[in-house]
């Protein structure tokens, strides 16, 4: 390959990158002429994937157009560990079975957009398992404790006289050994990952590897515009969801998302967002035109381009139009002349009763179009009634 198409494919894969270790080892790993293995660990401990994970995977297909390999670590050893990056509590220990199942999980829901001839999937029970105390004591002895304190959350902690395990200093060890394992050529992964992936390169040094290079990219926050998205803080858009809710929710992410989220899970030339941001600066543009396009471009590549119509349509049916859509979840309910708050909370997925008097608060609750304002309401309901929850969920009565 010749120096401009190295330079070229360097471009491409380090775009939007936060971290990068470092040009010159990349263009000459590039520079042998062989696909380059690609490492991305992940933690079969959540196995429902969303928009957060697609950044990386999406830069991972990008290593694959490429003609490199993708080596997918299954973390089901190091999940029993747990990384305590940023996080006050220890994971639960998996079983084995569990962890095999949620990977499985995992691994259909990543070819949404890695190629699976190109993806190879391992376990890192393969060779950790194998490990004796007398490895583990040798491996310790090759990092210092040190070059572990130098990661913010461990030096926060040391700081502040907080407990830290002998156990937490195990695992970006414990993650390295992955990359020695595997030999992999190149490691990217979330921006809160940087430390553990240096690790990695040290680890392959002292066994005589050549270091990956390493890459990170941002972390991308949720539908309230202010936490990274995650299922802990209920701001998640998931693979799994449907096209329907895909789409609501990518319409309901706040404005000052829309040039992130383009730049991160769209092939957009530099080009389109550039005139995106020069529109938004523009008080005579709604920027729910902009997010329109945004929502419908990543539904497809979810969904489907078909699907992607039928939830842009439904949107604008239902949310613009102010009408009820054609097709809602049906609930059975026997019992009459029951409050609203008993009904939201048996039937319509609300999980407290506290929760239930908020969104009441809020006027986010309506009874056949009609706003429920008072949380101690009889209703006796009748079939083809329905209730609506927030902008988005709706039920329909069919008793």
């Amino acid at each position: 390959m010749d120096e401009k198409s190295i330079k070229e494919q360097v471009k491409i894969l380090t775009k939007n990158s936060v971290s990068f270790v470092s040009e010159p080892e990349l263009e000459k790993k590039l520079s042998l002429g062989r696909p380059l293995r690609i490492k991305l660990g992940v933690d079969p401990s959540r196995p429902d994937l969303h928009l957060g994970h697609a950044v990386v995977l999406k830069k991972l297909k990008k290593f694959q157009n490429f003609g490199h390999k993708v080596v997918l670590i299954i973390g089901d050893f190091t999940a029993r560990i747990g990384d305590p990056t940023g996080k006050s509590k220890t994971r639960p220990m998996l079983t084995k079975l569990e962890a095999e199942e949620n990977a499985q999980t995992y691994i259909k829901q990543a070819t949404k957009i890695l190629s699976g001839d190109q993806t190879e999937i391992r376990f890192n029970s393969e060779w950790l398992d194998k490990m004796n105390f007398e490895d583990v004591i040798r491996l310790a002895s090759k990092y210092t404790v040190a070059r572990i304190l130098e990661r913010n959350d461990f030096s926060q902690r040391y700081k502040n006289n907080e407990t830290i395990s002998i156990a937490e200093f195990l695992y970006p060890l414990a993650q390295a050994m992955d990359s020695v394992e595997i030999k992999s050529d190149v490691e990217i992964g979330g921006d809160d990952q940087f430390f553990n992936l240096l690790v990695g390169r040290k680890i392959q040094e002292e066994y005589g590897l050549s270091p990956q290079c390493v890459l990170t990219f941002p972390l991308i926050e949720g539908t309230d515009g202010n936490l990274k998205m995650s299922k802990s803080y209920d701001n998640y858009i998931a693979f799994e969801d449907t096209n329907i809710d895909m789409f609501g929710k990518l319409m309901s992410i706040p404005d000052k998302l829309i040039v992130k989220y383009m730049e991160l899970l769209t092939d957009c030339y530099p080009e389109e967002i550039k005139e995106v941001v020069e529109q938004l600066k523009n008080k005579k543009v709604n920027p729910r035109d902009i997010k329109l396009k945004l929502a419908c471009d990543i539904t497809s590549e979810f969904h489907g381009k078909e699907k992607a119509e039928e939830a842009y349509n439904n949107f604008i049916n239902v949310f613009q139009k102010k009408n009820i859509p054609e097709e809602m979840p049906e609930i059975k309910i026997h019992e009459n002349n029951l409050d609203i708050i008993t009904i939201m909370n048996k039937y319509l997925n609300i999980k407290s009763r506290s929760e239930a008097r908020r969104l009441i608060s809020q006027n986010a609750v309506k009874y056949n179009n009609n706003i429920v304002t008072d949380p101690f309401m009889e209703i006796e309901v009748k079939k083809g009634d329905f209730f609506r929850i927030g902008k988005k969920k709706f039920y329909k009565v069919i008793v």
